[in-house]
C-alpha cells in the first residue's frame, strides 16, 4: 500500500513538473475612434476565446503606481502558450481584425511567461 502512495505521489510530481506555465498577453490600446473600437471589440474577443485564449482584464480602473500612465485601455490575456498564442497571431481571424484593428486604435503588447503553480 505505501509503495502504491509512493508511486502516485512520484507520478503527480512528474505530471506537475510537466505542465507548461501560461502566458499572459498584456496589451496599452490607444483608442482613436471610440464609437469604432466598440465594434471590434466584440469580434476580438470572439477570436480570442476561439483560439483558447482568456481575457482576464479589459479596461475597468487603472490605478498608475510608477512612470508614465497606460493609454486609455489596457488588456490582458492568458493563454496555455506560448505557441498558442503565436498560433492566434497567425489565425485567418487574427489577420481579418488587422485592417479594423489600425483604423480605430494604436496597440503596444507583450507577452510574458507566467511562473509554474
Amino acid at each position: 500500500m505505501l509503495a502504491g502512495f509512493g508511486l502516485g505521489t512520484v507520478a503527480v510530481q512528474g505530471l506537475h513538473a510537466q505542465a507548461k506555465a501560461p502566458v499572459y498577453s498584456v496589451a496599452e490600446i490607444d483608442i482613436a475612434d471610440q464609437a469604432a473600437y466598440s465594434t471590434y471589440v466584440p469580434k476580438a474577443q470572439a477570436a480570442i476565446k476561439a483560439a483558447g485564449g482568456k481575457i482576464l482584464a479589459a479596461g475597468g480602473k487603472i490605478t498608475t503606481v510608477e512612470g508614465e500612465p497606460p493609454k486609455s485601455r489596457v488588456v490582458i490575456q492568458q493563454w496555455d502558450s506560448l505557441e498558442k498564442f503565436q498560433a492566434y497571431r497567425d489565425s485567418t481571424a487574427f489577420k481579418d481584425l488587422l485592417p479594423l484593428r489600425a483604423k480605430v486604435a494604436k496597440f503596444r503588447s507583450f507577452v510574458v511567461e507566467g511562473v509554474p503553480q
